[in-house]
């Protein structure tokens, strides 16, 4: 599969990585508590293996995690950017409301 050329592209299958170009930016879930994380990296299969492993300071003893959301970016620092707007009050609002039956979101 491949990617159009434009700003923000989206990834439907989880290939990675798709090209060593991209940064993606991933939400990852606590299936213990339920709590969304939300990060960047190179290879989100490695990352989210990292995160399960206990290999990440502020997610240790939190998982297991399930992958539920991530985007693709060829610039790094749009990446960046669109992490910390997701990490914002309007950034999670957006995820919920994109991922709202996923999530059990009602309204």
């Amino acid at each position: 599969m491949t990617c159009v050329e434009t700003h923000e592209c989206r990834i439907i299958m989880l290939m990675n990585p798709v090209t060593p170009s991209f940064t993606y930016v991933y939400v990852i879930r606590s299936e213990k508590s339920g709590m969304l994380y939300t990060g960047c990296t190179l290879n989100v299969r490695k990352r989210l293996d990292e995160h399960n492993g206990g290999k990440s300071t502020y997610t240790k003893g939190r998982g297991p995690f399930e992958l539920i959301y991530f985007e693709a970016y060829k610039d790094s620092k749009d990446a960046h950017a669109r992490e910390k707007h997701l990490k914002s009050g309007p950034g999670k609002n957006n995820l919920k409301q994109r991922n709202r039956r996923f999530l059990g979101v009602t309204g």
